[in-house]
């Protein structure tokens, strides 16, 4: 761990709520979150590698392994980078790394832990061959399916014949398949997760066998999101599962039915900065603040905001810009300039990658201000 993350990590704030706009962590919801998911999976016999990009902390993702995660998922290599340095020994990538500098810093990080690469093409798999080759490295590759999302991976009636070539490469080792395609089916979004889940699960499972059959060493048949992994575990075949969002929980997950909103760890606090008039309240966190990827009034949830308003349900953040944040209120609320207010942001995710800092509830109510890792780490 560096100076300057142990430094940051010690600074304690007493009493008062920190300087807003700012994102308070509640341990025990969270550590309740961390022992909910891991028992849940535990019991169908699948192993779990929870997505770090929702806390983007080491110290999380240390919490998920000592509650029994078999290792963690990120998304990119200066992720996978961060993690290692903060202790944690085994590592997916779930996304193709194609250039030849990342693959040679993925080189000598895989003699410091268990990595796991991504592939989805076979110019994508000769490249990681040939720096392994060179480097002396020996890359552990899974190979992406697109089971229905259609950005990264394989069509399933393609697999067969990419994996086969992949397989037969020198320099790297197909070890399994894996796929991410959330709350779908049939194309859209969807609240019948466990439909969902299974559909995802069996597909898997129908493409892992057709590998093995043809000779083809496929241990993992890794799949799941939040919402759908309970699900997609239950299916024979399946290995392993990778939810993110689960350990915070955010205002998108309880409009799915995954959690209610006592179970949302992490919430945002802003203060009211002017009551322009009887219905409008003003806050000091906006797009910089809130994540806007989880747009309002979507299907299959159209949440209305940005973010449910603790205490205050019928309160609406409808507007923002960058630095301002513009709550619809009925006249009956007694909000004035100068109150603190928290908010359960649509999606958590993205939210705690605009925060440079997060603060930790500690036991006795201190809160300890720790720096976000692994946010912006975009390569």
């Amino acid at each position: 761990m560096s100076n300057s993350l142990q430094a940051a990590e010690e600074i304690v704030v007493q009493g008062n709520v920190p300087e807003t706009p700012c994102i308070i962590i509640d341990s025990t919801v969270t550590d309740r979150n961390i022992r909910g998911m891991a028992e849940r999976i535990r019991r169908l016999g699948v192993k779990l590698r929870p997505h770090a990009k929702t806390h983007k902390l080491p110290e999380m993702a240390a919490r998920q392994i000592e509650a029994g995660a078999a290792g963690i998922t990120v998304a990119k290599l200066s992720e996978a980078e961060v993690m290692a340095d903060g202790g944690i020994s085994d590592i997916f990538i779930a996304y193709p790394i194609v250039s030849e500098k990342k693959l040679q810093r993925a080189a000598v990080l895989s003699r410091r832990i268990r990595l796991i690469l991504t592939v989805d093409s076979l110019e994508g798999a000769r490249r990681a061959a040939a720096v392994a080759v060179k480097e002396g490295a020996a890359f552990e590759v899974r190979l992406e399916i697109d089971s229905g999302l259609h950005r990264t991976g394989v069509l399933p009636e393609n697999a067969l014949a990419l994996a086969k070539e992949i397989h037969a490469l020198e320099g790297i080792r197909l070890t399994g398949i894996f796929t991410y395609r959330g709350a779908m089916l049939d194309g859209k979004s969807t609240l019948e997760l466990r439909a969902a889940g299974l559909e995802e699960g069996r597909l898997m499972a129908v493409v892992a066998q057709e590998l093995r059959a043809e000779g083809l060493p496929i241990a993992d048949v890794s799949v799941g999101s939040t919402p759908t992994s309970v699900f997609a575990a239950e299916v024979e075949g399946v290995t392993e599962v990778r939810p993110g969002t689960y350990i915070f929980h955010d205002r998108m997950q309880a409009a799915f039915g995954v959690c209610s909103l006592e179970d949302c760890a992490a919430t945002v606090w802003v203060t009211v900065v002017s009551r322009p008039s009887a219905e409008l309240i003003v806050v000091d966190g906006g797009s910089k603040t809130f994540a806007t990827d989880v747009q309002p009034n979507n299907p299959p949830l159209h949440l209305q905001g940005f973010g449910h308003i603790m205490g205050a349900p019928d309160a609406v953040l409808e507007r923002m810009n960058e630095e301002h944040g513009m709550i619809r209120i009925g006249a009956h609320h007694p909000y004035e300039v100068g109150d603190v207010i928290r908010i359960i942001p649509n999606h958590i995710c993205s939210t705690v990658n605009l925060h440079n800092d997060v603060y930790i509830t500690e036991p006795g109510g201190a809160l300890r201000k720790t720096r976000v890792a692994a946010r912006g780490m975009l390569e």
